[in-house]
């Protein structure tokens, strides 16, 4: 596998950061067109539910991105879930979409 752009590995680091930060089993990250960054994990309340790239594009989004050049996940899961890639793509049809493990070590790219 080929080396990460730094700035792929930053998003993968910040998600990582987040899913530490709080125990959850997800965290995400987005780098919008603007280069800004947005860091979110799993939201589970009884009234929302969010995967964690939900709620990371929703970040973006409320803040006025227009678009999304990348997204990261680090999750134990075997996959990144239909609707997590289904909310980058609502941004970037293209944007690459990095899931890692908790080390933080690439595993594929959706």
């Amino acid at each position: 596998m080929s080396e990460l752009d730094p700035e792929d590995l930053k998003i993968i680091t910040l998600a990582r950061s987040a899913r530490a930060r709080t125990g959850a089993a997800e965290g995400a990250a987005v780098r919008d067109t603007d280069g800004r960054t947005y860091a979110a994990t799993t939201v589970a309340l009884p009234s929302l539910a969010l995967t964690a790239l939900q709620a990371a594009v929703a970040a973006a989004v409320s803040s006025g991105a227009e678009g999304l050049e990348a997204a990261a996940v680090v999750t134990e899961a075997g996959a990144v879930d239909a609707d997590s890639v289904a909310a980058v793509r609502d941004l970037a049809a293209g944007a690459p979409v990095l899931r890692a493990d908790a080390s933080g070590a690439l595993v594929e790219t959706v």
